[in-house]
């Protein structure tokens, strides 16, 4: 706990140092981010690896919209989780007839896409820092396919599901980061979103929390 302070401290000293820079000002209209991803899901033990790509149009130095033409996310990223049994739609089944649902666990491999567009809002006191934050709409798409343990179909009979699950849902996310200056038209950007959103309902009864993060050269060009 000592060192919460003096990290605390640091970071002040850091921010005051970067302060003491000129302002940006030559800030582009149009901006690309092509990167890496790594993405969570903890409910479902879920982690995803993949790309994403965003496009973004400068309004106003504080300011760029999304969708086609803006600050848009689109990611192709898959992988593999554990899916619990006692939050499945399954759980009271199990539970009458003498099975514990927790102690079940269906492995997955899945595959998942999202689309998302929103302002980003960018904070650009320093010179070579860029702050930014952003609000997101757009939605998920994901394909499932995973092994019931042995005998749980057959318990289940007719009612088992299909081993191979897709489903698309709309959401509603955050996220936000900071770009590193390299040159006139080529930076570094390390971001963070956040996703909720109900995979799956005809099988899971609780809404999923994803969490992205994202790394990756950033372009820009057009004088602003």
């Amino acid at each position: 706990m000592q060192r919460l302070p003096v990290v605390f401290l640091g970071g002040l000293i850091i921010l005051a140092s970067l302060s003491a820079f000129a302002q940006q000002n030559d800030i582009s209209r149009y901006t690309l981010f092509t990167g890496f991803d790594y993405m969570i899901s903890p409910a479902r033990n879920l982690t995803e690896r993949g790309l994403e790509a965003d496009f973004g149009v400068t309004l106003k130095p504080w300011l760029a919209l999304g969708g086609d033409f803006g600050a848009m996310g689109a990611d192709v990223i898959s992988g593999a989780g554990t899916i619990n049994g006692s939050e499945t739609v399954y759980a009271p089944l199990f539970s009458s007839i003498g099975f514990d649902p927790s102690a079940i666990h269906v492995p997955f491999k899945s595959t998942t896409y999202t689309f998302a567009a929103g302002p980003q809002f960018y904070l650009r006191k320093w010179e070579h820092f860029t702050l930014f934050a952003r609000p997101g709409f757009g939605g998920i798409h994901e394909s499932a396919s995973f092994t019931l343990p042995q005998g749980i179909g057959v318990i289940l009979g007719p009612a088992a599901p299909s081993p191979h699950q897709t489903d698309t849902e709309l959401f509603f996310g955050l996220g936000g980061g900071f770009d590193v200056k390299v040159n006139r038209h080529v930076g570094m950007r390390f971001a963070t979103d956040w996703v909720n959103t109900h995979l799956f309902s005809n099988l899971l009864t609780p809404r999923q929390n994803y969490i992205r993060f994202s790394v990756g050269p950033v372009w820009h060009w057009g004088k602003f």
